[in-house]
């Protein structure tokens, strides 16, 4: 088909522009068609629809976001180190990993799962016993994103209740969300639960599946480097959210390499409230 030059088409010539169309000098597109204008402002609304979408995305699954409600992230110094763990306790290796914080005197985070908790509330106990802080990490790892507010709530009241049946003492004063996801209602949630706050992490070392441990070994080399300004929460797992029994020796094995040398370097381990960690929530805060 014999086509037909652009000014024909549309009556006159078009202006040339160095932005690809948009008039500058009118803030608005010229592209004409049956005698009209190309409305911008669906397309810059868009556009801001798009970056906002963007941003609350961020503030939901980012662990340094703080968009809905303030964080923990470091330690207040870089002597002290904080390992906590995720999605136990496990039969198959939180035992193991006691033992072994015994050895290095460690003291660290764990936050648990509600459903297994009341799994196995012996094993919760003796982590409370030998020292260990324990958190709420909902009750069946539920996504929150997706959670109404009733539905939150739910979660961390039953993951509330069960560590406390077990440890026969006080609910969680800090939890962890499952996969670090946060929902706008998530903070307001926590707090009316009664704990004092959310905990995410400054290194996460991808140890949630069966791997050789010299895989999380060389990740967890990035911990307490020099020229850091504030000490490093370490998230870890001792278990497998989807049932318990899952492998984790990789990181039994990585944490038998690195907890004697963390402690000749002269590192502290603490847990997430401990005084050492800092002795204030403000303290600890991104």
């Amino acid at each position: 088909m014999t086509g037909f030059p652009p000014e024909k088409l549309l009556g006159k010539r078009p202006t040339a522009c160095p932005s690809g169309g948009w008039n500058a000098r009118q803030g608005r597109a010229k592209i004409k068609q049956s005698g009209d204008e190309l409305n911008p402002w669906p397309i810059v609304m868009s556009a801001g629809a798009v970056t906002a979408a963007g941003i609350a995305a961020w503030g939901a699954v980012g662990p340094s976001a703080e968009l809905f409600g303030p964080t923990v992230r470091h330690t207040a110094t870089t002597k002290t180190l904080a390992l906590t763990f995720d999605d136990g306790p496990n039969p198959a290796i939180t035992p193991r990993l006691l033992d072994l914080f015994d050895r290095y005197s460690v003291r660290a985070t764990f936050f648990l799962i509600g459903k297994f908790a009341r799994a196995c509330p012996d094993l919760v106990r003796e982590m409370s016993a030998r020292g260990h802080l324990l958190g709420n990490h909902t009750d069946t790892h539920a996504n929150l994103i997706f959670q109404s507010r009733a539905g939150i709530r739910e979660e961390l009241a039953r993951c509330q209740e069960a560590v406390a049946a077990a440890t026969r003492s006080d609910s969680p004063r800090w939890m962890r969300p499952p996969y670090g996801y946060r929902s706008p209602m998530l903070d307001g949630e926590v707090h009316r639960a009664g704990m004092s706050g959310i905990v995410m992490w400054s290194r996460i070392c991808w140890d949630w599946k069966p791997q050789p441990p010299e895989r999380l070994i060389g990740r967890l080399a990035r911990v307490a480097r020099p020229g850091i300004s504030r000490g490093d929460v370490v998230l870890l797992h001792d278990g497998d959210h989807r049932a318990l029994g899952g492998d984790r020796h990789h990181v039994v094995a990585a944490l038998e390499h690195w907890l004697p040398r963390w402690r000749d370097a002269g590192l502290e381990f603490v847990t997430i409230e401990s005084p050492a960690a800092g002795g204030s929530t403000r303290a600890l805060r991104t």
